[in-house]
């Protein structure tokens, strides 16, 4: 593995334990009906702080798409594959991590970095794309008004990152992403 490789890799570990100690299915929000309203994926002006942007090899394309597939199939609006392509893109890169071994502490797995432990899945539920984006989006629908809310402050709800601003640095890719991909 090259270096510039493994320092993602590790670095996303790092974020990933950090953030992820008490991750899990958000359910501080559990009794609160989620918004049914579909709004459009917000345009670009709306978006906060300086944007990152990374090129996508064929897996990672591949996984947007099923995060889109998986949104979708949930009767969600653009607005939640966006969240949910923005968050992946700071957990993982859009990639579909295994354990990380001695390299992380925890059990972070997947495209959304969940943790088995923290009652997201089993690890093969949770390096499923479909499975692990519809757990995000089952934690997305809980959070009232997440329709409304700045993306990072969405995906943090879910999320419970020690960096509840890095979310939004993926916001404009996302965006772009998803509507390449949301009519295909």
């Amino acid at each position: 593995m090259n270096t510039i490789l493994r320092k993602s890799v590790l670095g996303v570990a790092g974020l990933a334990f950090t953030g992820g100690v008490f991750a899990g299915p958000i359910a501080a929000h559990a009794d609160t009906p989620a918004h049914a309203a579909a709004k459009p994926v917000t345009a670009t002006a709306s978006v906060q702080g300086a944007q990152s942007t990374i090129s996508l090899n064929g897996e990672q394309t591949a996984n947007v798409k099923a995060i889109v597939a998986a949104t979708k199939k949930a009767g969600l609006p653009e607005r939640a594959a966006v969240i949910s392509v923005a968050t992946s893109l700071q957990e993982s890169k859009l990639e579909n991590l295994g354990h990380l071994g001695d390299k992380n502490d925890h059990d972070s797995l997947g495209l959304f970095q969940q943790r088995p432990s923290s009652g997201w899945g089993t690890p093969e539920q949770i390096t499923d794309p479909e499975y692990s984006t519809l757990a995000f989006l089952k934690g997305l629908k809980q959070v009232d008004g997440w329709q409304d809310m700045p993306l990072t402050e969405a995906a943090q709800t879910v999320q419970v990152s020690a960096y509840p601003d890095a979310y939004a640095q993926w916001e404009k890719q996302a965006t772009d992403l998803v509507a390449q991909h949301w009519t295909t």
